[in-house]
C-alpha cells in the first residue's frame, strides 16, 4: 500500500496545473487518475488516500466518449470498498445531467428556467411547437450533457427551429436528449458565478457577456454566436479570458441570501465543490441554471479575489487526508 494522498479523478491533463500547483504551495501530496484507459483489478483495494472526482460533461468533445463510463466503474469500486470520495457517483449524475440539475433546483425552490426535455429527434419540432403554444417568440435549446455551449442556439421562430433540425447543422445530443429552455434576457449583461469548496462559500465571479457569449470555464476555449447574447447557458470561455470578461462580484458575499440558499442545497446534496451559476433579469427574477461540479478558475480572477479557489481545494482535501491518516493511525 503506498503513503495515502489526493487522487484528482479526470480526463483533460490541461486543466490539471493549476490545481498541481496549488496542492504543492498546500503542502499535500496529490495523483492524477487520468481515464482515458486503463483498468481496474476489481479484487483489489483500492490505495489508501482521499479521491477527488472531477470528470467533465463535455469530455466527449476531446474524444473521450466514454470517459463518462470509465468514471462511472471506478467510483463504484471506491465506494463500495469504503474510500472517501469527493463528488461521487451521485454528484457525477448531476454533473452530466441538465435535467438531474434542473429537478433538484426546482425542487429545493430555485427559480428555475422553464424547460422541456425531448428525448430523440422525431417529436423535436412538434415539442417547440407545444413549448412557444405555437408563437413565434424567442426559446433557446441546449443539451442535456452539456459544457462548451453544447447545442446552445437561439431560435426566434418555429420555421427557424424547423429548418435547423432537418439541416446538417443539427447538433445531436450525445446522450440523445434535447432541451427546450424559455429565453431570458439579463438585467444586465451578465452572470454570476458562485464558487464553493467544502461546502463554503469562496467568491462570487461576475461573468460578462455583452460580447454575445458566456466565459465561464478558463480552461477551455469555446464561442457562441452573438445571437444568444442574454440567453440562459453554460459556454466555457477562451483560455485565461480578458479582465474585463471576469471579476470578483464584491457585493455577492458570504451572507447573500441566495449564497446562503445554495450553501444549504449543497449540504443537503452532499456536494463540497461547485460553482453555480444564476442570472438576474430585466423582469425582476433570479435564476438559478446550472451546477458545475468539475469547476474552473479565471487566472485574472484569482490573482484580485479574496481568496484561491484552487487553494481552498487543496487546503480542504489536505484536511481530509489528515484525518485518513489520523484514523488510519488510531486503528493501528
Amino acid at each position: 500500500m503506498s503513503t495515502p494522498r489526493v487522487y484528482v479523478i479526470h480526463e483533460n491533463p490541461e486543466w490539471f496545473p493549476p490545481l498541481a500547483a496549488a496542492f504543492e504551495a498546500e503542502g499535500v501530496p496529490v495523483q492524477e487518475i487520468l481515464l482515458t484507459e486503463g483498468q481496474v483489478d476489481l479484487a483489489a483495494e483500492p490505495e489508501p488516500g482521499v479521491y477527488w472526482s472531477r470528470m467533465s460533461a463535455s469530455s466527449h468533445t476531446r474524444g473521450h466518449e466514454h470517459s463518462k463510463e470509465y468514471t462511472r466503474a471506478l467510483l463504484g469500486w471506491l465506494e463500495r470498498a469504503g474510500r472517501q470520495v469527493v463528488g461521487g457517483s451521485h454528484v457525477l449524475e448531476l454533473e452530466v445531467s441538465k435535467v438531474a440539475q434542473h429537478g433538484l433546483l426546482r425542487a429545493a425552490g430555485f427559480d428555475v428556467p422553464r424547460t422541456t426535455a425531448v428525448f430523440g429527434t422525431t417529436t423535436l419540432k412538434q415539442s417547440a411547437a407545444t413549448f412557444t403554444n405555437g408563437q413565434d417568440v424567442p426559446f433557446i435549446t441546449k443539451h442535456n450533457q452539456g459544457g462548451k455551449g453544447l447545442g446552445v442556439r437561439r431560435f426566434d421562430s418555429l420555421a427557424e427551429f424547423d429548418a435547423y433540425v432537418d439541416s446538417p447543422e443539427f447538433e445531436a445530443p450525445v446522450d440523445g436528449i434535447t432541451l427546450l429552455q424559455e429565453y431570458l434576457t439579463a438585467r444586465e449583461p451578465f452572470i454570476t458565478r458562485a464558487e464553493f469548496v467544502g461546502g463554503e462559500f469562496v467568491y462570487a465571479v461576475r461573468v460578462d457577456t455583452s460580447a454575445g457569449s458566456f466565459e465561464l470555464c478558463p480552461a477551455d476555449a469555446c464561442e457562441v454566436p452573438q445571437t444568444i447574447a442574454g440567453a440562459v447557458c453554460d459556454v466555457p470561455g477562451t483560455d485565461g479570458g480578458a479582465t474585463e470578461t471576469f471579476s470578483v462580484r464584491t457585493e455577492v458575499t458570504a451572507d447573500h441570501p441566495l449564497v446562503q440558499q445554495l450553501r444549504g442545497f449543497l449540504a443537503d446534496q452532499r456536494i463540497q465543490i461547485a460553482g453555480v451559476e444564476f442570472m438576474e433579469t430585466t423582469d425582476g427574477r433570479t435564476v438559478v441554471y446550472d451546477i458545475n461540479t468539475n469547476t474552473n478558475y479565471n487566472p485574472a480572477v484569482e490573482a484580485v479575489a479574496p481568496a484561491s479557489g484552487p487553494r481552498s481545494i487543496a487546503r480542504f482535501l489536505g484536511g481530509l487526508l489528515d484525518a485518513e491518516y489520523a484514523a488510519a493511525a488510531a486503528h493501528a
